[in-house]
């Protein structure tokens, strides 16, 4: 089943997003700064609620490892 349809997965994917991008934003962070707006302004926005909400996103990282390690 795809990332789309599965709603555990779905999570899953926009987790990894917001982690990634948080991790780009620090280790380039010139790049993300001038691209805020169109398509990769995504990118920015996932990295912005990644460092603003860092506790609550590897929360929610640990519950999912979790989650998906009791569901095999």
């Amino acid at each position: 089943m795809t990332a789309l349809f599965n709603f555990q997965s779905l999570l899953l994917v926009i987790l990894l997003l917001i982690c990634t991008s948080s991790y780009a934003h620090y280790v380039f962070p010139g790049i993300m700064d001038r691209n805020k707006d169109g398509v990769f302004g995504i990118f920015w926005k996932c990295a912005r609620i990644g460092e603003r909400l860092s506790p609550y996103v590897s929360l929610c990282c640990v519950l999912m490892a979790i989650s998906i390690f009791m569901g095999q």
